[in-house]
């Protein structure tokens, strides 16, 4: 037994040598010596700076995250924009979300700065990911990964009650100089529980009036088909029309033909507060209408309908069964012609 593991070492040995003779000779023909080898420095590429890096990045990007991120990429370019990307230290990163909690702007909603704070650490990890992807930094040197981001606190956004809902749209349709605008907004919000983002995207080409559907283009580059009720579609391209909306350009637009903006909301809310004080003490936007509208569908058909009504995938529910529970489209069209009162004409045909 021991000559035989002695053998085995032995032959081991050997061919390790034999390893070992092969890499020298292949080095003295590269002209290369094994003490050069130890002594020379390992290339790496030269790591930029926030200033320099950050640019990069934003090209990479969609709109949606580049709209979300830019101005807490400017905020890191405040701090450190001649600093290189392995340079902050996880203490670093720390102090600059304590500082931007701190320093955010004062909003309705505004909750101790943690949406702020958690959107700061999610714009460093989206530098720092591309960083490792490309080489630049090892992912144990990435500082972001080793801070945590502040808990989400659960949303203060409710369903808004049917006859707060009425006195907001008595408001927006009375008031303002361009109220036929306004209460569009709010109907095309209510009906589709659409994002502000889906609304300020649609085109008068994402508008299909026979079959009463509108393609919404929202956050996470999602599509969809939404059913519209027909007095909604007929306003839509009324005011596509009316305002001279290109087939391929954003469709809701003011009086003087040019595209609102997320101000044109800034403005509504605000009016309206300025008559319903209890719309600015509670802090309601367009989004509570999409919890109102979602709500309602959850309550009265089902979370599935519900979540498909909303675009989302599962609903939060098991991914596995989602896949075989999601509600078809005619189960939202039902929904749909539940809350307007109005028939749909998808409904009459044949599945």
């Amino acid at each position: 037994m021991s000559s035989q593991s002695d053998a085995r070492v032995s032959s081991r040995a050997a061919a390790g040598q034999a390893e070992i003779e092969a890499a020298r000779m292949l080095l003295e023909r590269m002209g290369v010596s094994p003490e050069q080898l130890l002594g020379a420095p390992l290339e790496r590429p030269r790591v930029p700076t926030f200033a320099e890096f950050i640019p990069t990045v934003a090209a990479t990007v969609s709109p949606g995250t580049r709209r979300v991120y830019s101005s807490y990429w400017n905020r890191i370019l405040d701090q450190w924009a001649e600093r290189h990307l392995d340079e902050p230290t996880a203490t670093d990163v720390e102090r600059l979300l304590a500082y931007t909690r701190t320093h955010t702007v004062a909003r309705r909603n505004a909750r101790g700065g943690r949406s702020a704070g958690e959107h700061l650490i999610s714009a460093l990890r989206c530098i720092y990911r591309r960083a490792e992807n490309d080489g630049l930094i090892d992912p144990s040197r990435n500082p972001a990964r080793k801070v945590a981001k502040p808990r989400r606190l659960p949303s203060s956004r409710r369903a808004v009650a049917n006859d707060r809902l009425g006195e907001i749209n008595q408001v927006a349709a009375g008031t303002g100089n361009d109220p036929a605008l306004d209460s569009l907004l709010l109907r095309l919000h209510t009906e589709t529980a659409c994002r502000r983002g889906g609304a300020l995207a649609l085109r008068p080409m994402d508008l299909e009036p026979t079959h009463c559907l509108i393609q919404l283009r929202e956050k996470g580059e999602t599509v969809r088909w939404q059913p519209v009720s027909p007095t909604l579609m007929a306003a839509l391209l009324a005011h596509a029309e009316q305002r001279h909306a290109p087939r391929d350009g954003r469709l809701l637009r003011y009086a003087t033909g040019r595209p609102i903006t997320t101000r044109r909301y800034d403005h509504l809310w605000a009016r309206i507060g300025t008559h319903l004080p209890w719309v600015t003490t509670q802090g309601i936007s367009t989004h509570w209408l999409r919890h109102t509208t979602l709500t309602w569908v959850e309550r009265n058909f089902s979370p599935a309908v519900a979540a498909a009504y909303a675009g989302h995938s599962t609903g939060g529910r098991d991914d596995t069964t989602a896949t075989y529970t999601r509600a078809t489209q005619d189960e939202v069209i039902t929904a749909l012609v539940a809350l307007t009162g109005e028939p749909h004409p998808l409904l009459a045909e044949p599945s």
